[in-house]
Order: structure tokens, then C-alpha cells, then sequence
């Protein structure tokens, strides 16, 4: 497997997540965003779509972390990040949904790059992203404190966490204060002692400053 990958995308992030908690050996390749490598002619022709993360594996490129976190769970279904019963497992993708379809999209680099066009300075920016991320995690608080056991949903790490774990950390670089979210940051204090999220962490990965 060969994970193209930046160091403090989310969803690549999400991606090493799941890799490493299904114990799954993989080659990563830096993909500089600041450097546009994402919009170079390789790049492009690995996956037209010009985003990370992108995953090579058995003569396939797999793009949209959301599509790869899946498969994966298809095709390497132990260690398991979903629940056995259909019910569980529906809870599980939506709060997973939380994150990556209304939080993590509007705080991507494509979205702060337009706000930024509009004549935000940084504290703007900071407002824009705290909007969408307080708004999701206010909810997924109260999802946590319900189905919560040590980790987002039960006593093991599932795709909640996967996207939980590097939400928080995006979060910390808009300046959101997140003393409010309690559940979720008891959540975060296990993903720390946790080897898979360890070794997926941005400060970790190549190309990190």
C-alpha cells in the first residue's frame, strides 16, 4: 500500500488512523499542499480530484478518506471499527458524519483559502472554522456521554475516533478553546496513549515541520 499523503491534512490523517489500527504496513508520500504539489500533472493523474489522501493498492487508487476508512473495514475487518449490530454501526457513521461532513469540509484548506479571499484576516478565519467545529462538537458531547466507554462510542477505538482524534487537533490550530467539550477530551487523553493514533500523529509524519 502507498498512502499519498501532507502531514496536517485531517482526512489524510483519519486515513493513518485506520491504517495503523488495522495493523496494515504502508509506504507514505508526501504530498507538500503548500507547495501545490497536490495540483502538479503527477498528482492529478493519480487522482484528478487534486486532494489527499490518496491510497495505491492491489493495481487501484482509492481517493476521499471516507471511501478508503470503509474499505478498509471491508476488507480487513479485524481489528473492527464498527459495531456488529446494523444499529450500532448506523450511530457510529453518524457520528463519524459529524466531523467529516459538517465540521471538517468547512474548515479544509480549499474553504479557508475562499474565506481568506473575502478579506478575512486570521482572526476571521479562526471565527469561520470555531462556528462549524463548536456547532459539532456541542453534539457530539452529548453522543459521546451517551454511547461513550472510554472512547467515542464503547471501550474500543472506532471511526468516530478516527476522525474525532485529528478534528481536535485542527481545532487547537484555530485557537477554539476546548474546555467545553470534556467527553471529548477524555477521549483524546486515550487516543495519547494509543500506538496507532501515536504513530499517525501530524508531528510524526514526513514533510513535518
Amino acid at each position: 500500500m502507498i498512502l499519498h499523503s501532507y502531514w496536517r491534512s485531517g482526512a489524510a490523517y483519519r486515513t493513518r488512523i485506520a491504517l495503523n489500527v488495522k495493523g496494515l504496513e504502508y509506504e507514505q508520500v508526501d504530498v507538500d499542499l503548500r507547495q501545490r504539489a497536490h495540483k502538479s500533472d503527477a498528482y492529478l493523474a493519480l487522482n484528478p480530484q487534486g486532494m489527499v489522501p490518496a491510497l495505491e493498492v492491489e493495481g487501484a487508487v482509492l481517493t476521499q478518506s471516507v471511501a478508503i476508512l470503509e474499505w478498509l473495514e471491508e476488507a480487513y475487518p479485524e481489528p473492527a471499527l464498527l459495531p456488529v449490530a446494523p444499529l450500532e454501526r448506523a450511530r457510529v457513521r453518524a457520528m463519524a458524519a459529524v466531523i467529516g461532513c459538517d465540521i471538517h469540509p468547512l474548515n479544509n484548506l480549499r474553504v479557508l483559502g475562499a474565506v481568506r479571499g473575502l478579506g478575512a484576516d486570521q482572526a476571521g478565519v479562526d471565527a469561520w472554522a470555531g462556528v462549524w467545529i463548536t456547532a459539532g462538537f456541542d453534539a457530539l458531547e452529548q453522543m459521546v456521554a451517551a454511547d461513550g466507554a472510554g472512547w467515542s462510542y464503547g471501550a474500543t477505538p472506532t471511526l468516530v475516533d478516527c476522525y474525532l482524534i485529528p478534528q481536535l487537533y485542527s481545532a487547537r490550530r484555530f485557537n477554539l478553546d476546548l474546555a467545553p467539550w470534556p467527553k471529548l477530551l477524555a477521549v483524546e487523553q486515550a487516543a495519547e496513549t494509543h500506538p496507532a493514533f501515536i504513530a499517525a500523529h501530524p508531528d510524526k509524519q514526513p514533510g513535518a515541520d
